[in-house]
Protein backbone atom coordinates (compact mmCIF):
# COMPACT_ATOMS: atom_id res chain seq x y z
CA UNK A 1 0.00 0.00 0.00
CA UNK A 2 1.47 3.35 -0.97
CA UNK A 3 0.96 6.41 1.18
CA UNK A 4 -0.25 9.69 -0.27
CA UNK A 5 1.35 13.00 0.57
CA UNK A 6 -1.66 13.80 2.79
CA UNK A 7 -1.20 10.55 4.73
CA UNK A 8 2.48 11.27 5.35
CA UNK A 9 1.87 14.92 6.25
CA UNK A 10 2.75 16.09 9.75
CA UNK A 11 -0.74 16.65 11.19
CA UNK A 12 -0.87 18.98 14.23
CA UNK A 13 -3.60 19.99 16.62
CA UNK A 14 -3.75 22.87 19.06
CA UNK A 15 -2.28 22.44 22.51
CA UNK A 16 -5.55 23.99 23.74
CA UNK A 17 -7.53 20.97 22.54
CA UNK A 18 -6.71 18.83 25.57
CA UNK A 19 -5.21 15.36 25.77
CA UNK A 20 -6.43 11.93 24.69
CA UNK A 21 -8.18 11.28 28.03
CA UNK A 22 -10.43 14.32 27.51
CA UNK A 23 -11.43 13.18 24.00
CA UNK A 24 -11.60 16.86 23.08
CA UNK A 25 -12.95 17.62 19.64
CA UNK A 26 -10.81 19.71 17.39
CA UNK A 27 -9.33 19.87 13.94
CA UNK A 28 -5.82 19.06 12.86
CA UNK A 29 -3.80 21.05 10.33
CA UNK A 30 -1.00 19.98 8.00
CA UNK A 31 1.09 21.84 5.48
CA UNK A 32 0.62 20.31 2.04
CA UNK A 33 2.34 20.92 -1.31
CA UNK A 34 1.37 23.80 -3.58
CA UNK A 35 1.06 26.23 -0.65
CA UNK A 36 -2.05 24.57 0.72
CA UNK A 37 -3.22 23.48 4.16
CA UNK A 38 -5.07 20.29 5.04
CA UNK A 39 -7.82 20.34 7.69
CA UNK A 40 -9.26 17.18 9.24
CA UNK A 41 -11.32 16.05 12.23
CA UNK A 42 -8.97 14.82 14.95
CA UNK A 43 -11.54 12.26 16.10
CA UNK A 44 -11.98 10.77 12.59
CA UNK A 45 -8.79 11.32 10.58
CA UNK A 46 -9.69 8.39 8.32
CA UNK A 47 -12.73 10.36 7.07
CA UNK A 48 -10.51 12.51 4.87
CA UNK A 49 -9.61 16.17 4.87
CA UNK A 50 -10.34 19.54 3.29
CA UNK A 51 -7.63 21.35 1.37
CA UNK A 52 -7.52 25.15 1.40
CA UNK A 53 -4.90 27.66 0.32
CA UNK A 54 -2.84 29.51 2.91
CA UNK A 55 -4.50 32.87 2.23
CA UNK A 56 -7.94 31.40 2.95
CA UNK A 57 -6.90 29.82 6.24
CA UNK A 58 -5.12 33.03 7.29
CA UNK A 59 -8.30 35.02 6.59
CA UNK A 60 -10.36 32.52 8.62
CA UNK A 61 -7.99 32.76 11.58
CA UNK A 62 -8.12 36.56 11.41
CA UNK A 63 -11.92 36.49 11.46
CA UNK A 64 -11.96 34.12 14.43
CA UNK A 65 -9.40 36.16 16.40
CA UNK A 66 -11.32 39.39 15.83
CA UNK A 67 -14.71 37.82 16.57
CA UNK A 68 -15.92 38.62 13.06
CA UNK A 69 -17.37 35.18 12.25
CA UNK A 70 -20.89 36.27 11.31
CA UNK A 71 -22.30 33.67 13.68
CA UNK A 72 -24.22 36.01 15.89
Amino acid sequence: MSLTIETRAAWRKSSHSGDETNKAQCVELAGLPAASIGLRDSQAPEAGHLTVDRATIAALFTQIKTGNTGLG
